[in-house]
């Protein structure tokens, strides 16, 4: 069997010192943990951050020889370090833990993928903390892979048709699995259910001939955000929806910023039937540099803030009541986690209850909002699993 081709991930070029922040640094889904390559003069190695205690610290992990920038880590919620590298073609998995002034490793085991093209990478951490998951994309087909968790090593858990990316999980369990599929031209986001031997089905369809794809979901909410092409053909803009609403996918002029890239990193959890009132914190790119963005859908703005010296841009997480945490290493400061706290809304702004039409919202005089959409039919009894957007609103979660 041949090796399959590895994405390699550029430094990020935010920090001031010689230990250059890594593009990625992976945070548990409970925030608990986090993990990167850290460099050291040219040498990159793990690095797992403790973010649960009074302080943040850091402790290096190093190998018995530096890492390749391509390598992937991921934190469990057991404070060990998944680690994904490449040796002789095959891609191999071990979990990494401190021993005294050593680096303790447990290989997992390898795997490889028949075809040459095919891309392997680490998917977000699952909600769990247990388990971690890898995407095999193939000319015609993704393999899931479960790397970490198992019973006997990696294993193939699901081959979906087509060639996948992203990936957002959809419930608390690690259950349900978005996914955008290419296919046909188009990409549209699907869900693979585990439970179910992998069982993909349509997850959004804004338009029949747009690219629709899930960014990031709150499981406790309901919030999505969605990047699609339906409003305006060949330029994607950024939306929102919910789980569960009879409304369509909106497109707020808030989130168009000219010669910037905006991208949704985290999402205030917690917000138990308040999607619209959830703040979003958003990683900004422009032509001076990355900064940060928070946002709420009830909202008619955009807050545009500086991000911390040294952040690791694009990382971060949310605390239920609304605090705002972003990693940054310095050279004063190599392992600090800045807190911002979400501002209050805008009078007379009331969240509404789930499902209610924001009262107000830039949204609802967007004229790039498609409210052409036609309208779901009788809903019936609610539907067991996410369905396209088009044909009828989006799902409650399984709750089974």
């Amino acid at each position: 069997m041949t090796a399959c081709a590895i994405e390699p991930t550029a430094a990020d070029g935010n920090g001031n010192d010689d230990r250059t922040p890594h593009a990625d640094c992976v945070i548990t889904a409970d925030g608990a943990y986090a993990a990167r390559l850290a460099l050291a003069g040219e040498s990159w190695f793990p690095e797992r951050w403790t973010l649960d205690g009074p302080e943040p610290y850091a402790v290096p992990l190093p190998g018995h020889q530096p890492e390749e920038p391509g390598t992937e880590v991921q934190p469990l919620a057991d404070g060990r370090v998944l680690i994904r590298r490449v040796v002789q073609g095959r891609h191999t998995f071990s979990l990494l833990y401190p021993t005294g002034p050593g680096t303790g490793e447990l290989p997992l085991g390898a795997v490889e993928c028949p075809d040459r093209e095919a891309r392997l990478r680490l998917l977000p951490p699952a909600p769990c903390g247990e388990r971690a998951y890898a995407l095999a994309v193939g000319r015609d087909s993704t393999a899931l892979w479960l790397v970490a968790g198992g019973a006997f090593g990696p294993e193939q858990v699901a081959e979906v048709p087509g060639r996948c990316s992203g990936g957002v999980w959809l419930d608390r369990t690690g259950r349900l699995l978005a996914l955008d599929r290419e296919a046909g031209g188009r990409t549209k986001a699907i869900v693979v259910d585990l439970e179910r031997g992998g069982e993909a089905s349509p997850l959004l369809q804004i338009a029949a001939d747009s690219d629709d794809r899930l960014l990031l979901a709150a499981p406790d909410s309901g919030l999505l955000l969605i990047r699609s092409d339906a409003p305006s053909p060949g330029a994607a803009r950024l939306g929102w929806g919910v789980l569960g609403s009879t409304f369509p996918v909106r497109f707020p002029e808030s989130l168009r910023l000219p010669d910037c890239t905006v991208t949704p990193f985290a999402i205030q959890p917690g917000q138990v039937l308040l999607p619209e009132a959830c703040a979003v914190a958003l990683r900004i790119d422009g032509p001076l540099g990355s900064w940060l963005g928070i946002w709420r859908p009830v909202e008619r703005r955009l807050r545009q803030l500086a991000a911390p010296q040294g952040w690791l841009a694009g990382s971060g997480v949310w605390t239920p009541d609304g605090v705002l945490r972003l990693p940054y290493a310095t050279r004063a400061e190599p392992c600090g986690v800045a807190r911002v706290a979400v501002p209050a809304l805008d009078p007379p702004a009331e969240a509404p209850a789930a499902g209610a039409e924001p009262s107000g919202s830039a949204e609802s005089s967007d004229p790039a909002e498609p409210a052409e959409l036609p309208e779901p039919s009788g809903l019936g009894e609610p539907a067991a699993r996410p369905v396209p957007l088009q044909q009828a609103p989006l799902s409650r979660l399984v709750t089974k």
